[in-house]
């Protein structure tokens, strides 16, 4: 059998020994760090198996590979993939749920305890000899905050949600979870509206769909108190960029913590890249990092490989098409 991946270098990082192993007691394994758009067709053909992380396969490219069975997502997002269209084609398409659960939950408490703490910023102040200028045995470049009896509000609470919500009991916070637009209404979730004027920190972590495309906009944003800490390390496109970089303008929010943004990379003038920005100290933004930790990494090959494994024994498992 011959198996085609499309973007392996995100997962394996230039390691491929590392990683694929499984994959490869699975058939031919083909790998290609990274594929441009115009490459998928050829680099596909002849191949029964293929994985994408965030290369697309379309209707176009499906119609075009008479051969393809099966496509293994590399990654719990499938909208890379068009589902419609595979179905009609007969071809199967699963994905890794869950994989990196613990990894973005951890990514989420870094980035909140930034802005409580700011290691880094007292780190390199000491290097820099303030602390050695100090005319006291200590010295604070903002005021620091504890997180316990803080309120953390969730919009999503799945497994990523829940697990943010566990870590958040630990350090004494409570937790309140929203409720998400184009959601069913659950027992115990809070108008969102409302569960917004409680937040001392936001944590998104619901899919990206019609209804939340653009979810944090000016009313979202005027519902949170100024000194709210805001955090994605969901998808970017939940995000109204320009009503966020406007928000910061005009002195609201105590920090906002971005692992991810509506275009990956994005272009150099970003408005909330830009390193002059009056409001810089209260951005802090890692470039889409949360899934990736080596942990992470090895369990989704590892699930891949196991997928693929299922299907060829006539038992698909994660099956999304």
């Amino acid at each position: 059998m011959r198996i085609v991946v499309l973007d392996s270098f995100t997962t394996d990082q230039g390691q491929p020994d590392a990683f694929w192993a499984p994959l490869r007691a699975l058939g031919e394994v083909v790998l290609h760090p990274r594929t441009a758009s115009a490459d998928v067709v050829e680099r596909c053909q002849g191949a029964a198996a293929v994985l994408t992380n965030k290369v697309v396969l379309g209707a176009a490219e499906l119609a075009a590979l008479p051969e393809l069975r099966y496509v293994g997502v590399l990654a719990t997002g499938t909208n890379v993939v068009d589902l419609a269209a595979a179905k009609a084609a007969g071809v199967v398409v699963t994905n890794v749920p869950g994989y990196a659960t613990e990894s973005v939950a951890q990514l989420v408490f870094a980035l909140i305890l930034h802005f409580t703490h700011d290691v880094a910023g007292y780190a390199a102040a000491v290097q820099g000899g303030a602390w050695a200028a100090a005319p006291d045995y200590c010295f604070f470049r903002q005021p620091l905050t504890e997180l316990a009896e803080k309120t953390l509000v969730l919009v999503g609470s799945g497994a990523i949600g829940e697990a943010v919500a566990r870590i958040a009991g630990a350090f004494g916070m409570r937790t309140v979870r929203a409720v998400v637009p184009g959601s069913p209404t659950r027992a115990g979730r809070v108008p969102l509206i409302e569960a917004l004027a409680l937040a001392d920190v936001v944590s998104l972590h619901c899919p990206l769909t019609d209804a939340t495309r653009g979810l944090v906009g000016p009313r979202f944003l005027q519902a949170l108190r100024p000194d709210a800490i805001l955090i994605n390390t969901g998808r970017g496109g939940l995000i109204d960029e320009a009503a966020l970089a406007h928000a910061l303008e005009q002195g609201r929010l105590r920090g906002v913590g971005l692992d991810v943004l509506s275009a990956e990379p994005p272009p150099a003038d970003h408005p909330l890249t830009l390193a002059g920005a009056p409001w810089g100290r209260r951005v802090v933004i890692t470039p889409h990092i949360g899934w990736g930790t080596s942990e992470a990494r090895h369990r989704l090959a590892g699930a891949v490989a196991a997928n693929l494994g299922a299907f060829l024994a006539g038992q698909p498992r994660n099956r999304v098409a």
